[in-house]
């Protein structure tokens, strides 16, 4: 029985842990102040990558961004599902 309380103890104490370590340390990627998506288009989603990062809008369309930069790269339209 005491090996059992010791093991859970030990357990609650490395879950804990790992949520403070997790928790605490800054988020990677930050998104830039502006972002120029055009007129009535709304973000749903962001990614990042090495060097850029890319927007997810409403009107089915995906946008990356240089990230240096702030400039559009491309544009890739999502087809409707069939």
């Amino acid at each position: 029985m005491t090996v059992l309380t010791a093991v859970m103890i030990l357990g609650i104490a490395a879950v804990v842990g790992l949520l403070v370590l997790r928790l605490s340390t800054p988020p990677r990627h930050m998104l830039p102040e502006t972002v120029a998506l055009p007129d009535g288009v709304r973000a749903e989603a962001v990614t990042f990558g090495a060097g850029w990062y890319a927007v997810v809008t409403d009107a089915d369309t995906i946008l990356i961004f240089d990230s240096a930069t702030g400039a559009l790269r491309q544009s890739v339209e999502i087809a409707p599902a069939q």
